[in-house]
Order: C-alpha cells, then structure tokens, then sequence
C-alpha cells in the first residue's frame, strides 16, 4: 500500500469521497501542515496553527493510480479558492496536496499545469504542494463522519 494526502475543505466529504474509489483500501481524517504537535479540531479552528484538515490515505497503487486519484482531488472543490470551501472559511480548509515522494510532488505539480493551461477552472489554481509532514488523525467522532450519521454529502444535514 501506498500513502496519499488531500486537503480540499471539510474533511468529512472528502474522506467519504475517496472510501468510494477502487483501489483506496483506507481513509482516516487528520490534521497536516501546522506547528502544534498533536493538535485537537478545537486548536486547528482557532486558524492559528496552521494545520490544514486533510484525508490520508492507503491505497493500492495496481488498482488506482496516483493520477486518478488527482483526478478525484480536483473534482471534490474548488482549488481555485485560497482558504475557502463553500461556506468554510480559514487556512485549515485550504487546498492542498501533501506529497510522500518525488514522483507524487511531479504528478501533482504537473496536473495543476495542465488543468491551468486547459481553462478548466475560470481561475488559477491555487493549490499549494509540499512535503507530507506529521500526520495528526482527528477525533474519532470525525471518522467516517458521515457514515456514522446516514449523510450523503455537506450541507445535507
């Protein structure tokens, strides 16, 4: 198995997104990208510590690719909007890429390029790319958030 992150705005969509995907054998919803070592929801919506909420995940690369998994990425929001999903607002809902290796750094970069140079988005993206630091997994009220609650997507509650 290999490992990926995403930021792109609550966590809870996201990680019900990706548990779809063939291939992603494991989802858990974190924190990454902040100065404050094991971090509660409670510090990272504060906006002070810098941490993004993400979705880590474990995934089976003979079964999906990195690239399609972008593709998934990029199709859950907005990457065009700097620190803002929807009606959520702050660095930790920033969108962001948190690469494990090179090759991931090259992908992500290479498929902003290319959705830029393609005018798919009315706007530049602004996803930022940077190495996966310390991943800090949420509450366990956060896990499979959705699941645990009969929710479809944000905003149906």
């Amino acid at each position: 198995m290999v490992k990926a992150a995403f930021g792109a705005g609550c966590f809870w969509g996201v990680e019900s997104a990706f548990r779809q995907v063939k291939g992603v054998t494991d989802a858990a919803v974190g924190y990454m990208g902040g100065n404050l070592a094991n971090p509660t929801y409670e510090d990272v919506c504060t906006d002070r510590t810098g941490h993004a909420e993400v979705v880590q995940l474990d995934y089976d690369p003979a079964v999906v690719t990195y690239e399609e998994l972008l593709r998934v990425f990029f199709d859950l929001h907005d990457p065009t909007t700097l620190n803002r999903q929807g009606p959520d607002y702050g660095k930790q809902y920033r969108s962001v890429i948190f690469f494990y290796d090179a090759d991931q750094e090259h992908a992500a970069l290479k498929m902003i390029r290319d959705l830029d140079q393609s005018g798919r988005f009315p706007r530049k993206i602004v996803t930022q790319v940077a190495p996966a630091p310390q991943f800090w997994r949420a509450e366990e009220y956060h896990q499979r958030y959705f699941e645990k609650h009969g929710i479809a997507a944000c905003g149906t509650h």
